[in-house]
């Protein structure tokens, strides 16, 4: 089955060696996205502003997939500090529709560009 690079201008460029999406038959695999706005490249302040952003790039990437965020079947989570965890969480009830997708979360040491959270998802689109 031949794999299709997934990419659009609505959410950030990759800054290395991978592609934002790779789609396979009906599944995609989002690269991890951090709070970086994807016009001027740079991190967004805050949590808060970076969890949404990160959605944003997610919807954005899953738009041009095919599909939306209610195709996710599993999100990747990584924050910089697990007392966000209660705030991630809302975010999340905020912009997804139960039933729910699978979900992981852990704290890490550092990410990327120093954000305060990195998600990759996971789609099915039919």
């Amino acid at each position: 089955m031949p794999k299709q690079i997934i990419h659009t201008d609505n959410a950030p460029k990759a800054v290395g060696t991978y592609s934002q999406a790779v789609k396979v038959g009906n599944t995609v695999y989002v690269s991890g996205q951090i709070g970086l706005d994807p016009v001027s490249m740079t991190l967004r302040d805050g949590f808060t502003a970076q969890a949404e952003q990160v959605f944003d790039n997610i919807e954005a990437i899953a738009k041009a997939a095919g599909g939306s965020l209610a195709d996710v079947v599993k999100f990747n989570v990584s924050l910089d500090d697990l007392n966000d965890f209660n705030e991630l969480n809302q975010i999340f009830e905020s912009r997804l529709t139960a039933p729910y997708p699978a979900r992981a979360a852990l704290e890490v040491s550092a990410l990327p560009k120093g954000a305060l959270v990195e998600i990759e998802a996971i789609l099915y689109i039919e």
